[in-house]
């Protein structure tokens, strides 16, 4: 039944059935003449019906989830293929798909894409977008056939940071049903806690392509729009009946439906929200004075420019001549096979300057070939000559604006080597943004160019708004307000933080960067924001107040999806993952060096999988059929507007009866030790000296974080454990129970490493954040530090050669009310750890024990008494000093599969540990304080 799943970029096609198209080619064929009137009876009668279409979109601080929703009917007597597609901004990311054809479902599923398709699919992109960046669009489409009379519906979520330009965050929402819909809405919900300064809806934006209509009043919001908002939340409903659709469009591609808002502003440096441990740097500060600009313009003037694309190309550049500002400097180059420069150097913006840069681009006549090397070459050298002659060059920003229509013909024609020529030319002070014209440009060529270059850029139409596509991308970059922006925060407080470093800040922009707090019970966030401006060097310095970390109900008061069972929901953390997939890829595009671009390749495959991303480097396959469910469709409809829809991936090999699902044989890298921790938490400590092994429980609240090694002063490895808790199984004699959901590991030599390992994932941050999703099998490693995932079953962290742990991923398939994903954390070797090294296992790795007595007389054997069932003697152990009464007890190790003989403190090991158990709490999951041992206490 299912026919074709993909994302594919280009133009909206028509839904139709290919009977439909095998009847109208035979009747041509023949030669039979059908009435007009009957043809249409015909189509009618066969043609799906799209009984409804709405869009639900809740955007929260600039994030936004978007999930569509299309119903269809197959009315004909015969089966009939239908084609989905819904054309999505280019900057979105999928993250799920479903249909259900009849009964039957099939739900999307994110998988890594085969290396080898990375290229090419990359290639088909950049061929195929309408527009480049963030400002263009995507089509997804999904075909399949629909039993006779029978129904369909699909759904598809996905998500996108706004961008802020010229002022203004722009969601749009594409509105195409192809054809008048039954129910149409549009529902988009805004919160913004800072305040929402402005809002407008704007009519509704027609297509470029053949068909689409055009509404009878295009000065205001679309017809039946309805608008409420109050100073943080707006909730904007579209809802046309069919009449007021076919007014708009007869053929129900109705346009872009885009709302324009901003928010209010107070603190000069910046907005920063948190939620459950991440934040967002939101930094757009105003009323600053511009940069002065030192601006080159470069301009295609070869032979296939002829025509409207060089006239409305001069048209626009004469408006931005008047644009410049008295304290710029300019000059304008032309390039074919030759370059023709205006002025050797760069010249004031006078009356008398500007009318001669008219007259030189007015008298340019397209003729001869390509040579963008030369072109670029020139225009950094009259760049860098200004500023080095200049007593204000380091008050200024240099740009190029470059614009073109073909790909290099003349010259050097290798794009490496151009790219290369560029970079080495620009050494990182000049800002190079490029325009494509029309079709045939190299877009590849130009976007690395830029990316490279601290630019943008953009791909230009050839219509009849050419001119003003040109004009608004200029807008965009008119007024420099700062360079050399650096945003920092103390490393003690934030990791895993997104770039911090930015060329450039052009007045109605935003600088958004993302990360993780060390400590979610921070107060307040050090801050400090460096630039240069047009009077001076700035610093900015504040303590900025985070207030308290909310969970739970989202905006609209109902219940956001479940993330990937760790926990509530969080839409920064999802920004964070965005962002952060965002400069990897665009860091992978810029490489070309091959083990980086492969590094950095498997980096943002990692993330995108752990996040559910559609991505070059992932793809979407469809699981199923699988019977369909009551409420699926209206689950579906709702979540993707309040958050992601997670894709719930079997684990092979799962038994059917509660308990570990792993039943492939456990094969660790390195040799697992008894001295652990795992299950309830069931603590395993071996003396092998005395061929001895003592095991202790620890009974804790859920959310503790037990300190289990701390060696931060000496060896520099901390390991912390969190605790998650679940009910006790029927009978017992606990109230509940308590396992660890994450491990937590901070290397701090020979350089600050911080690993967080859950069952679902391993985030690794040396200073890059490396996310590892535990179900694939992968090692990497760096500075000494390595990390191996075996999939689904153990995560080995090896440290400087002398130090590994083994940690254990215990998953279960269908879960009892008693039993959680869980880890349980072994020490393989310790040589590396210090003799000061304590924590709840640490403290005993440099230690020996023995048996001294036992309550019912001298044991025959103290080290191996018989085996019993249950618990056997009883013996009083010394160790460190203390004397601790034991007895012998069994106890199950190694994901349940596996039994030892111990000899079992009670009562929390009291005397057995140093001190107490709330001796042992870490206040955050990265905590280094000790207070127990031979070491000095330390705080991080």
């Amino acid at each position: 039944m299912l026919l074709l799943l993909g994302l594919c970029l280009g133009l909206s096609l028509c839904v139709g059935s290919q009977e439909e198209a095998r009847s109208w080619v035979s009747s041509e064929q023949v030669g039979l003449r059908v009435p007009r009137q009957v043809r249409l009876l015909q189509r009618l009668k066969t043609k799906p019906l799209m009984t409804e279409f709405s869009v639900k979109s809740t955007i929260i601080s600039r994030y936004a989830f978007t999930a569509v929703s299309c119903k269809m009917l197959n009315r004909a007597s015969e089966d009939q293929e239908i084609e989905f597609q819904v054309q999505i901004p280019a900057a979105a990311f999928i993250t799920n798909f479903t249909m259900l054809i009849g009964d039957k479902v099939y739900q999307g599923e994110i998988t890594e894409r085969e290396k080898k398709r990375d290229d090419r699919v990359k290639e088909k992109r950049n061929k195929t977008t309408e527009e480049n960046g963030e400002k263009g669009t995507e089509i997804f489409r999904a075909s399949a056939v629909i039993p006779s009379k029978d129904k369909a519906a699909f759904f598809l979520s996905y998500e996108e940071l706004l961008q802020r330009r010229l002022g203004k965050y722009e969601h749009s929402i594409s509105v195409r049903p192809q054809q008048l819909a039954g129910r149409l809405s549009v529902d988009v919900n805004i919160l913004e806690s800072a305040g929402i300064a402005s809002l407008e809806v704007l009519p509704l934006h027609n297509s470029r392509h053949r068909g689409s209509g055009r509404g009878e009043d295009d000065s205001g919001p679309p017809p039946s729009t309805v608008i409420n908002q109050n100073e943080t939340f707006a909730h904007i409903l579209f809802k046309p009946s069919v009449v007021q659709q076919a007014k708009i469009a007869q053929n129900g591609i109705l346009g872009d439906f885009i709302i324009r808002y901003d928010v209010s502003r107070e603190q000069s440096v910046g907005d920063i929200q948190v939620l459950n441990g991440y934040f967002v740097h939101y930094f757009a500060p105003k009323d600053l004075p511009p940069l002065p600009k030192n601006v080159v313009f470069v301009l295609d003037s070869s032979a296939s420019m002829v025509g409207t694309k060089l006239r409305q190309t001069k048209d626009a550049l004469f408006t931005i001549l008047h644009d410049l500002r008295p304290q710029d400097r300019f000059s304008i180059i032309g390039f074919s096979n030759r370059i023709k420069v205006w002025k050797d150097h760069l010249i004031s913006v006078t009356p008398d300057s500007v009318r001669d840069g008219k007259v030189y681009i007015h008298h340019m006549s397209p003729t001869g070939g390509t040579d963008i090397n030369e072109a670029l070459q020139t225009a950094i050298r009259l760049l860098n000559k200004y500023v080095a002659h200049s007593d204000s060059g380091d008050r200024s920003v240099s740009l190029i604006i470059f614009l073109t229509d073909g790909k290099p013909t003349v010259g050097e024609t290798h794009t490496l080597k151009i790219l290369n020529n560029t970079r080495e030319a620009a050494r990182g002070q000049v800002c190079i943004f490029t325009i494509g014209i029309g079709n045939d440009v190299d877009f590849r060529l130009l976007e690395k160019l830029s990316l490279e270059n601290c630019g943008l850029t953009r791909r230009v139409h050839e219509e009849e708004d050419a001119g003003s596509q040109l004009i608004g991308f200029y807008d965009e970059i008119r007024t420099p307000l700062l360079s050399d922006i650096h945003i920092d925060y103390p490393p003690s407080s934030v990791v895993q933080a997104t770039k911090t470093l930015f060329p450039n800040y052009f007045n109605g922009s935003e600088i958004i960067i993302a990360g993780k707090l060390v400590d979610r019970k921070l107060d307040h966030l050090h801050v400090e924001v460096t630039a240069s401006n047009s009077k001076k060097f700035i610093i900015l310095k504040t303590d900025v107040p985070v207030g308290p970390q909310k969970t739970g109900k989202d905006v609209l008061g109902s219940p956001r999806p479940e993330g990937d069972g760790e926990g509530d929901p969080n839409h920064i953390e999802r920004l964070w993952s965005y962002l952060t997939t965002k400069e990897l890829l665009s860091s992978w595009l810029q490489s070309d060096d091959g083990p980086e671009k492969e590094q950095l390749r498997q980096r943002a495959q990692a993330l995108a999988m752990s996040y559910h991303f559609l991505t070059p480097f992932t793809s979407m396959k469809l699981r199923g059929p699988s019977p369909r469910t009551d409420g699926l469709e209206e689950a579906h409809g709702m979540s993707a507007a309040m958050g992601p829809e997670p894709v719930v991936q079997s684990v092979r090999g799962a038994s059917t009866q509660p308990g570990p699902s792993l039943e492939k044989p456990y094969q660790p890298r390195i040799k697992i030790s008894k001295t652990s921790v795992d299950g309830d938490p069931h603590f395993v400590v071996d003396f092998p000296l005395s061929r001895l092994t003592v095991c202790f429980n620890i009974d804790g609240e859920p959310g503790d974080i037990l300190r289990l090694v701390s060696d931060h002063m000496h060896s520099g490895v901390t390991v912390n454990g969190e605790l998650i808790g679940a009910p006790a199984p029927p009978n017992g004699h606990k109230k509940q129970r308590t396992y660890f959901r994450t491990i937590t590991i901070l290397v701090n030599k020979p350089e600050r490493s911080y690993l967080e390992v859950t069952p679902s994932r391993v985030i690794l941050d040396g200073g890059d954040r490396l996310v590892l999703p535990c179900n694939q099998s992968v090692v990497v490693g760096s500075r000494g530090l390595e990390v191996s995932v075996s999939a689904n079953t153990n995560v080995t962290i090896t440290i400087q050669g002398s130090i590994a742990f083994v940690i254990l991923i215990h998953l279960y398939k269908k879960p009892a009310p008693f039993q959680r994903h869980h880890l349980g954390f072994y020490i393989a070797n310790s040589e590396g750890l210090s003799s000061n090294c304590h924590g709840l296992l640490g403290q005993f790795l440099n230690q020996d024990a023995r048996l001294t007595e036992d309550a019912a007389g001298p044991s025959q054997n103290h080290t191996h008494p018989p085996l019993l069932q249950g618990e056997g003697p009883e013996a009083v152990l010394t160790v460190k000093g203390h004397r601790v009464p034991v007895v012998w007890k069994q106890r199950k190790i190694y994901n349940g599969e596996e039994q030892i003989d111990c000899w079992f403190a009670r009562n929390n090991a009291a005397k057995l540990i140093d001190g107490e158990y709330k001796d042992y709490l870490a206040s955050h999951p990265f905590d280094t304080e000790m207070t127990l041992g031979r070491g000095t206490p330390r705080e991080l």
